[in-house]
């Protein structure tokens, strides 16, 4: 995993910048290849020769097509906990599946990326560029990036305007001058091809006030625009108790709590401390 908070100190030419991350990214074949032929190639296939993005098996009922498509948004409702700084599993796993399949991942605003519980799902962490605090700057970072890797995940810092949803929208566009790229977005996006949402969580594991948390059921509902517009869900264990993402089936595997839902990410339980009854949480 590379940090590259560096790349982005100054304004000179964009191209230049997208053509030190593809030398990032691709290794010694980038460097030797000449300039020339870098531009003639992309141009004539850069677009029309790109794959799309793969996901792990366990979600591709939630995606048409079972892989994201280059120039997609994906906007992920999911969140470890309200108000925490940590990308949700749900959003770790779309960059976790797309590393696995041989893609190259951009993070952008999220100095909290669960490394590990990303490692767990899966990840090839070698095929990750990380900025973890672009501040203002956040959008101009996102669309570097999506000249140079294959899935964008990004945290924007507050509502994006809709300049920034038109200038990324068209830098993650498949054209026959550039491959395209997919952005996933921890939050809200105007106008996201595809929204991931949570209906339903519990975690397991937690006993009667002592145990382990061993792993995360959870319904996933997904909606959106186009092939999206059919709304579909999955219940899926996220993560589950060797950190993988892998679908659950009720017949088999213990039910969910009563009460959960996705506003609640945690297991209560009680102890009693000296005869004093103790409510814990955790999430």
């Amino acid at each position: 995993m590379a940090l590259i908070a560096h790349t982005f100190d100054d304004d000179t030419d964009r191209a230049a910048a997208v053509a030190r991350l593809r030398v990032l990214v691709g290794g010694d074949a980038a460097v030797s290849e000449t300039p020339q032929a870098r531009g003639a190639s992309a141009e004539a296939s850069a677009g029309a020769g790109a794959a799309d993005v793969p996901v792990l098996a366990a979600l591709r009922t939630l995606v048409p097509g079972g892989v994201l498509r280059r120039g997609a948004t994906v906007a992920v409702g999911d969140r470890v906990r309200p108000g925490s700084d940590a990308p949700s599993y749900l959003a770790l796993a779309l960059a976790a599946g797309a590393s696995a399949g041989g893609a190259w991942c951009g993070v952008v605003g999220l100095p909290a990326f669960g490394i590990a519980a990303a490692s767990g799902m899966g990840a090839d962490l070698s095929r990750f560029l990380m900025l973890d605090e672009p501040g203002e700057r956040w959008a101009e970072a996102v669309a570097v990036l999506a000249g140079a890797v294959d899935l964008v995940l990004v945290r924007p810092p507050r509502r994006p305007a809709g300049e920034h949803v038109r200038r990324i929208g068209a830098r993650i566009r498949r054209t026959a001058r550039q491959r395209g790229a997919v952005l996933v977005v921890a939050g809200e996006w105007p106008g996201a091809d595809l929204r991931l949402r949570l209906t339903e969580a519990a975690w397991s594991g937690l006993g009667e006030g002592t145990g382990h948390l061993t792993g995360r059921r959870v319904t996933i509902a997904a909606a959106g625009r186009g092939a999206a517009a059919r709304e579909r869900s999955a219940r899926l264990w996220l993560p589950a108790a060797d950190g993988a993402v892998r679908e659950w089936a009720a017949e088999t595997d213990a039910p969910m709590l009563p009460g959960q839902s996705a506003e609640r990410f945690g297991v209560s339980a009680e102890i009693r401390d000296g005869g004093e009854v103790v409510r814990l949480w955790s999430a």
